[in-house]
């Protein structure tokens, strides 16, 4: 619990503490610093159970670093409390804090090195181009003093200089060849980093990043074409007792079951996406709530009526179901709006007794 205040006392890596400083050199504090924080954040993240996410180690290091004292006072006040630090609430507080410039900044940067790209590309291009055409020409030239090297020594030297300079106007066209396959690979690094960064690691479904990103554009164009548009929250029942009982490995792969059941009822316009922990979020283009509703019914019934098996104990599951709620997104005054709205009917559905689907009151 050294993330809480509590330091552990100093070992070897191998049994967990950090390595002490030299006893026969000076002591390297800044060293000793960031073995303090990765032991904090590595603490934090074993302790709570939580995912080692991206988005994770984001906040762990907000908080534990110093970047972040109000974060800090959060995750600390909310340790204290009855209620824990959960995946769930870490999600929440990520979503509230200000860590989203983060992501902003990223973006940012992504678009600068894009656009840095296709400027060195294009001047690569052109600078190959125009020095493979002085190399054709000087190749000509070459060839003409060969001729006449008859007349005389400077002619001949002159011809010694030309196919000197000839080589290396080769060797700069092939460095700059080089440099243009290497710009060619970033960009499909960086074009695999942007998909990574919109993928959920478990599920292969979009995170909640990308689905916020297709909610912005189908809330455009559905408006524009005045479709119906409808969300939806889901969430698996008494998903707790799944990873208390058969442990996290057998609860991610109920994750993965229940995301593979819900993307069987994606299309063209019908989006799902992992929002974080047990819970999904969907979007039902040119669907009245009523008909995604009823569309996420089917699916909802459709795996109550399985009995899945952990398959490393050969041990059932028993009964694995989901609820789910849905709302109206032009029932409210914006997308975050019928989010929340949705999430509420959501809530209405477990208090009702799960396993069931509700669809929010209009605003």
């Amino acid at each position: 619990m050294g993330w809480l205040g509590l330091r552990r006392a100093r070992g070897t890596a191998s049994d967990g503490g950090y390595p002490p400083p030299d006893p026969g050199g000076p002591r390297d504090l800044a060293r000793e610093a960031r073995y303090e924080l990765a032991a904090s954040i590595t603490s934090f993240l074993v302790d709570n159970d939580l995912e080692v996410s991206p988005t994770n180690l984001l906040i762990a290091h907000g908080a534990f670093s110093g970047c972040n004292p109000r974060l800090a006072q959060l995750i600390v006040a909310r340790a204290q409390s009855p209620q824990g630090i959960t995946q769930k609430w870490l999600d929440e507080l990520e979503e509230q804090e200000s860590g989203q410039p983060d992501r902003a900044e990223l973006d940012k940067l992504m678009t600068r090195l894009e656009a840095n790209l296709d400027a060195f590309h294009a001047n690569t291009k052109q600078a190959r181009s125009a020095t493979s055409d002085y190399g054709v020409e000087l190749e000509q030239h070459v060839s003409d003093l060969e001729q006449l090297q008859k007349t005389g020594r400077i002619v001949s030297s002159l011809a010694d200089l030309a196919k000197v300079m000839l080589e290396r106007t080769r060797k700069a066209e092939e460095d700059m060849r080089k440099s243009e396959d290497e710009a060619k690979a970033l960009r499909r690094s960086l074009d695999r980093a942007r998909r990574d960064a919109e993928l959920d690691y478990l599920t292969g479904l979009p995170n909640r990043r990308a689905f916020e990103n297709l909610l912005d554009r189908h809330y455009r164009e559905a408006r524009a074409a005045l479709e119906p548009l409808s969300v939806a929250f889901c969430d698996i029942d008494e998903f707790k007792k799944v990873n208390d009982t058969h442990g996290h490995d057998a609860g991610d792969r109920v994750i993965k079951a229940i995301a593979d059941t819900l993307a069987r009822i994606s299309d063209d316009k019908c989006h799902v996406a992992r929002h974080g922990g047990e819970e999904f979020v969907m979007l039902f283009r040119g669907l009245t709530p009523t008909e995604a509703a009823q569309k996420l019914d089917d699916a909802r019934e459709a795996l109550a009526d399985r009995r899945l098996i952990n398959r490393k104990t050969d041990e059932p599951f028993g009964q694995i179901t989901f609820s789910g709620g849905v709302a109206d997104v032009f029932g409210y005054g914006d997308a975050r709006a019928a989010l929340k709205a949705a999430d509420a009917a959501l809530y209405k559905a477990k208090t009702s007794g799960r396993n069931c689907i509700r669809i929010a009151d209009p605003a």
